[in-house]
């Protein structure tokens, strides 16, 4: 079975055998980076459970990682915030404010203040990451067109801050790994074609598992889950699975 934390053990402990060191995306933009390393990012759009599920794997592996919060009632609990910060990891806003305020520039830079502001009572913050919002027609990107989040103290945004000409993005959107087919938002257009013509697609974990005992993969890595995927219970498990088939359906048909 695939997503399940088990995997997600399994891929770490793979990934750590082979040399890669796990920062934080705050890290990256701070520190001197090693040359095998993999931003662990993770977007906590809901079961925020499942993320201090995740949060303790890392911790137990001496791993740090990002995560990043909605400022929704099915992602934003505080004591499980507090929680993943005293483990040692990077708490992030997951911004979706301009989708939330119908396309209002001024409404939604008052909404990401707002919420931000809240965030950073319960944890530093410093970096933040846009929510897909595949539903809207606005890009929570596009927000930063009125103002620079540096106005905020913010460090970095992964999908402005990172050279995607250096750094190989995986992420499991659509409970796959290859499923910038059918994401509307989360991918790299730009450097996908290439990643792909290098052999760089997979499917499963276990092809990722692979291709890291191989030494196929890039030295230069960022990895994004949504850890509400990711369950040993079999009940949750295959209620993510149906769900997220239909899903992929409906984001494949905003796609085209």
């Amino acid at each position: 079975m695939d997503f399940t934390r088990k995997k997600y053990r399994e891929l770490l402990t793979a990934l750590q055998s082979k040399g890669y060191v796990t920062i934080t995306f705050a890290e990256y933009m701070k520190i001197t980076r090693p040359a095998r390393l993999v931003i662990l990012r993770h977007d906590v759009d809901k079961k925020p459970k499942n993320s201090l599920a995740t949060a303790r794997i890392e911790a137990s592996l001496g791993m740090k990682a990002s995560y990043y919060f909605r400022a929704v009632p099915e992602s934003w609990d505080e004591v499980i915030i507090k929680e993943i910060a005293s483990l040692g990891h990077e708490i992030g806003y997951h911004y979706e404010s301009l989708a939330t305020c119908n396309g209002d520039t001024t409404a939604a830079l008052l909404d990401f203040e707002t919420n931000l502001n809240k965030l950073r009572v319960l944890a530093p913050v410093t970096t933040i990451c846009m929510h897909g919002s595949p539903r809207s027609k606005y890009d929570n990107r596009e927000l930063w067109k009125a103002k620079s989040y540096r106005d905020f103290s913010i460090l970095g945004e992964p999908y402005f801050d990172i050279d995607f000409s250096q750094m190989f993005y995986l992420t499991d959107t659509g409970r796959r790994w290859d499923g910038f087919k059918v994401s509307v938002r989360d991918k790299i257009p730009m450097h996908q074609d290439r990643w792909c013509s290098e052999g760089l697609v997979f499917h499963s974990t276990d092809d990722i598992i692979q291709a890291v005992n191989k030494e196929r993969m890039p030295h230069q890595i960022m990895m994004t889950t949504h850890p509400q995927r990711w369950n040993d219970n079999i009940v949750p498990w295959t209620k993510e699975l149906l769900m997220q088939k239909t899903k992929n359906v409906v984001k494949k048909l905003l796609v085209r």
